[in-house]
């Protein structure tokens, strides 16, 4: 399919798209330029937009992409209560990832291509297991760095974003593509924002450090 085919087929699914799909999109949007502006808020709309997203996926065929968005709702619960400040102990920071964040980056990724692959060749009529399967596991890893407040989780949420967009185009869901690059162009500004908030906070501990004569 070239470039001109992937137009029409937007604008063609635009004047055919439900209402349904509407408010999905929309609250992914907000979600993240609430996550860009690191508000908590992310959260709800992500949540919202997730969940409405199973539905559309599955009829799709991407169930792969079902179950990331069935972790996106577990995830995003826990980073809710993860970014509330608790009773006696202030907000957690954005930070940086360190190496026992990227090891646990490695398993989810790891683990989750591999199982979602196998279930989805073996069990599943899906015609593009791979690319389902790597496009999950990918954003998986992002996601759990996004609820612990890491700057590395846009590294890892662009990573999936990259693949998932021609594929997307491939389930003929343009719409779906659209949002995707929107996110991916998103997903860059978030990154240099969250690192800069983070080599801030980093000064700021430093600062605060007593110092050990």
């Amino acid at each position: 399919m070239n470039i001109q085919e992937w137009i029409r087929l937007l604008w063609q699914q635009i004047g055919e798209t439900p209402l349904l799909q509407w408010i999905a999109v929309s609250l992914g949007v907000a979600e993240v330029l609430l996550a860009r502006a690191n508000k908590i808020w992310l959260y709800p709309a992500g949540i919202g937009a997730t969940t409405l997203s199973v539905f559309i996926l599955f009829e799709a065929g991407l169930y792969a992409e079902c179950l990331l968005n069935g972790y996106y709702i577990v995830m995003s619960i826990y980073g809710w209560w993860y970014w509330v400040k608790k009773k006696d102990k202030p907000a957690v920071k954005v930070s940086f990832s360190n190496s026992q964040d990227w090891l646990t980056v490695l398993l989810i990724a790891g683990i989750g291509f591999a199982g979602l692959y196998l279930c989805l060749r073996y069990f599943t009529p899906s015609t593009v297991p791979v690319a389902d399967a790597f496009v999950s596991a990918t954003a998986w890893a992002g996601m759990w760095l996004l609820a612990r407040r890491k700057v590395e989780n846009w590294i890892l949420l662009n990573i999936s974003n990259a693949v998932a967009v021609p594929l997307l185009f491939h389930k003929q869901l343009p719409l779906y593509a659209g949002l995707t690059i929107f996110l991916f162009v998103i997903a860059v500004q978030g990154y240099f924002k969250w690192r800069k908030t983070a080599r801030q906070n980093e000064k700021e501990d430093n600062f605060l450090m007593p110092s050990i004569e």
